[in-house]
């Protein structure tokens, strides 16, 4: 499995990120397409049955999540997953940076990851957070935050590894927005086998009359109705 992550960190540098950062200002997400190659994919999805990569496994149904399962990764990470958390946090701590300014909250984020998860793990978040999903007809995911803790990055990278149109149908990314005094908004992500969504894990800032304020955000899927999905979740925070 080592040779599968060495090209993502050479894709992760070629993104124009200047370009990513304004969509994320824009809308709270942006896509990163062909981020994974198709054998990356298939041999990310293919860890599913090796019960050695992870620290758990939940049935959503059992908690009231939607309906599917999902496994988090244990330490150490495989190496396509610790390759994609390490080249990407550093791209997005200068954007993390700035909403934290601009939403007035004090805390920063270092540009190395490894001195953020020293942050977690001091305040009791040792537990990884990376997670592979699994998704057959029927599952979906409710609307949710992925927080964990006190100490939380304020964006996260979720990659589908499955060919929608053929490995299933439905199961469509979805994002709510609730502005102040507003309804929700729902956005729905056209991802393909091998890209990535980066969004909002709970507020973003948006320009108003007054300057920047708060909106929070949701993520979800909705219910496949055939098939099979496998989604690779890329959170930078570890879990208390």
């Amino acid at each position: 499995m080592s040779s599968i992550g060495l090209a993502s960190p050479d894709r992760v540098a070629s993104i124009d990120w200047t370009e990513i950062a304004a969509t994320l200002d824009a809308q709270g997400w942006a896509i990163l397409p062909d981020l994974l190659s198709p054998g990356e994919c298939d041999g990310i999805a293919s860890l599913y049955e090796e019960d050695g990569c992870f620290r758990s496994r939940v049935v959503m149904a059992r908690h009231g999540f939607g309906r599917g399962k999902y496994r988090y990764f244990a330490y150490p990470l495989p190496p396509p997953v610790a390759a994609l958390r390490t080249s990407l946090y550093p791209r997005l701590a200068p954007i993390a940076n700035r909403w934290h300014a601009r939403m007035g909250m004090d805390v920063r984020f270092p540009a190395d990851h490894a001195a953020f998860l020293e942050r977690c793990h001091a305040a009791g978040q040792t537990r990884s957070t990376p997670l592979l999903l699994r998704y057959g007809p029927g599952d979906y995911n409710n609307l949710h935050q992925d927080l964990y803790g006190e100490h939380v990055f304020p964006l996260q990278a979720a990659a589908l590894l499955s060919p929608p149109g053929e490995a299933f149908e439905g199961g469509e990314f979805v994002l709510t927005e609730q502005r102040p005094r507003m309804q929700s908004r729902a956005m729905v992500v056209p991802l393909r086998k091998g890209d990535a969504v980066l969004f909002a894990v709970n507020s973003r800032p948006v320009e108003g009359a007054r300057g920047a304020y708060r909106v929070k955000l949701r993520h979800g899927v909705s219910a496949l109705r055939s098939g099979r999905r496998h989604t690779l979740g890329i959170i930078f925070h570890d879990a208390a």
